[in-house]
């Protein structure tokens, strides 16, 4: 069966470990978007981070943001929106004070105070850059839970693997089953990860199995690429799951397909071999 909607993850997967698009995944994805297909980029990304990604590949696309709390259209346009209710926000922030300095809350707004900050870390490497590149959506208020005045998308943990695999494990033990999503993203190599907290419906696999339901695509006709933990739920969804070379070993020993790595145009190669050779 022809693949009709592909879903690619952003950092690790589309964009090379120096967060460069290559050129080769650039003429995939016009090749595939002029024959029909549809692309989504699927990503922990904001939408206005997001976007200048979206734009270099100069053609249609949907973007699904926020690890699936939010669809949008390139020009900004909502199709579907799962804020986290307020209180869940402040009870997280309440039982993760040992992570307060990589905390942020996130929220959907046009540009100005999207990310609100308690603690700004400018001496952190990895977070520096993250700074820099945002600096105009930032927000900084202590207490962090004053900046819930209305729902957020999601809180948003930065910092080093292991300790934020800890703040992983306390958050999965949470005494209430269900009161929220979890998408787990590291970079070992840098030593960074990212947990957000997330509204309970959400995750990647879950948006990207309503946009297809929406589009009137089934399961089969669904490609998905994805090298991290967060990919995981989008993976198990797609009729066609691809992991990059470079993915976590989590995903490389599930039996899905394995392209080439993000250094060596990996989306490329999947696109070529399961999308454009079965149309």
């Amino acid at each position: 069966m022809a693949i009709r909607l592909i879903g690619i993850d952003i950092d690790g997967t589309l964009l090379d470990s120096i967060w460069q698009l290559p050129e080769a995944n650039r003429k995939a994805i016009a090749e595939a978007t002029s024959r029909g297909i549809e692309v989504a980029l699927v990503t922990g990304r904001r939408f206005d981070f997001a976007l200048p990604i979206a734009q270099q590949l100069g053609c249609p696309l949907t973007l699904i943001v926020n690890n699936g709390a939010l669809i949008k259209s390139q020009d900004g346009t909502t199709h579907l929106r799962h804020l986290l209710p307020r209180d869940t926000a402040r009870c997280v922030l309440a039982a993760t004070i040992p992570f307060r300095d990589g905390a942020a809350v996130v929220f959907d707004r046009p540009r100005a105070n999207q990310v609100v900050w308690e603690i700004l870390d400018w001496e952190d490497p990895p977070r520096r850059a993250y700074l820099q590149r945002n600096l105009e959506f930032i927000a900084q208020v202590s207490p962090l839970e004053d900046c819930l005045t209305e729902d957020p998308i999601q809180v948003m943990f930065t910092g080093p693997v292991n300790r934020l695999r800890q703040l992983d494990a306390q958050l999965r033990a949470w005494p209430e089953p269900g009161a929220f999503s979890l998408a787990f993203t590291e970079y070992e190599s840098r030593n960074f990860a990212m947990v957000d907290v997330i509204n309970a419906v959400c995750s990647k696999g879950a948006a990207l199995a309503e946009w297809a339901r929406v589009r009137g695509f089934a399961r089969a006709d669904v490609m998905a690429i994805g090298d991290n933990h967060n990919d995981r739920e989008m993976l198990e969804f797609a009729g066609v799951p691809i992991v990059m070379g470079n993915s976590v070993p989590g995903l490389l020993q599930n039996g899905w397909h394995v392209t080439l790595s993000n250094d060596e145009s990996g989306v490329a190669a999947a696109i070529e071999q399961f999308a454009l050779a079965r149309k």
